[in-house]
């Protein structure tokens, strides 16, 4: 199968990433009841957030944990031109969108200048000076943030037109459509000339300047359009709780989160992030549900145990050990040659 091979360096991106996708389109069909298909529809979203993460992260090299800070502005202005002048969200998350696409230029071009903890430091201070200024701030030239009490999304009779829906499985297909764009999206990321300069990028940065890339100007092509991403999925959480605020949007946790899964799927990959959501947001459920009022952040643990875990086992992420054997599986197996030919040591032409 060398065509299945040549589409993608990583066979999981067809042999898992398509299959999981089909199998999240039919399993509503096989489950209807509203607390399961939340869940199902949060590790959609974990994983389109981690996927969008990946975007810069994983292909750039560098480590973000400041992400979160893109899914709450993008969440904020969503919310905003809705409350304030009736802009449908469907609408506003695209400005939201592109405001921290905009933003994410603003942080990224000093940053960048910045490498390894250094830049990861840089990127947690960004976020935390915004979430602590949105914590502080109720109101901001006339415009009403209602400071750490966040905001509501207000009901509307006009329901699917302004993004809001009776139930959970209208989310739960917009987020696996977000999904498949955002897998769709590092595909096509991966065979085009952006895709081959960030690679480069970070596998040796002076070797890929010496060879004409703009490593500052790829980096920030690549971390827009992972913010503007990211943006989307803010806008899509706000949406689907119909609340907002600081804490939970723009926090830290949020963007640990989003970040581990992404690095013990696999990083760099397409269908790593997609792994470690479906891994670790399950957990951190259990966790949450079974543990949380005795045992406050066990979840934290059980992540940070499975990161050293990863570390020390699966380096590249769990998606590793996984192509390795999609490879084995699908290369030809080779014939023996006839006795007749090993014997006289000729082979005939």
């Amino acid at each position: 199968m060398p065509s299945l091979l040549h589409f993608s360096h990583s066979p999981s991106t067809l042999l898992l990433g398509v299959p999981l996708l089909l199998l999240g389109a039919v399993l509503p069909l096989v489950v209807s009841d509203s607390y399961t298909l939340h869940s199902l529809t949060m590790v959609l979203y974990f994983a389109y957030m981690a996927t969008a993460w990946n975007f810069v992260c994983g292909y750039v090299g560098q480590l973000s944990l400041g992400h979160a800070v893109f899914a709450g502005l993008a969440g904020y202005v969503t919310v905003l031109l809705f409350t304030l002048t009736g802009l449908s969200p469907w609408l506003g998350m695209l400005a939201g969108g592109a405001l921290a696409a905009v933003l994410s230029l603003a942080i990224g071009y000093p940053t960048f200048k910045l490498k390894g903890p250094y830049f990861t430091l840089t990127t947690i201070a960004f976020a935390e000076i915004v979430r602590i200024w949105f914590e502080n701030t109720d109101d901001f030239l006339g415009i009403p943030l209602k400071g750490a009490q966040g905001l509501v999304v207000p009901p509307s009779p006009l329901g699917a037109a302004v993004y809001q829906f009776d139930g959970k499985l209208p989310y739960y297909y917009i987020a696996l459509g977000l999904l498949a764009l955002a897998l769709l999206a590092t595909v096509v990321l991966e065979r085009s000339r952006l895709g081959y300069y960030l690679k480069a990028i970070r596998g040796d940065q002076n070797g890929a300047e010496a060879l004409g890339v703009n490593p500052t100007r790829s980096s920030l092509v690549a971390l827009a359009i992972s913010a503007f991403m990211t943006g989307l999925g803010g806008a899509f959480y706000a949406q689907f709780f119909r609340y907002i605020n600081p804490e939970r949007n723009m926090g830290l946790e949020f963007s640990i989160d989003v970040a581990l899964m992404a690095i013990v799927g696999g990083q760099g990959t397409v269908v790593g992030p997609l792994l470690g959501a479906l891994v670790l947001h399950p957990i951190a459920e259990l966790s949450r549900a079974h543990f949380g009022g005795q045992f406050l952040g066990l979840h934290l643990v059980l992540y940070g145990l499975i990161l050293i875990a990863a570390v020390l086992y699966f380096p590249k992420g769990l998606i590793a050990p996984l192509d390795r054997w999609f490879r084995r599986r699908l290369q030809a197996p080779r014939q023996p040659a006839p006795a007749a030919w090993t014997a006289s040591g000729e082979v005939p032409r």
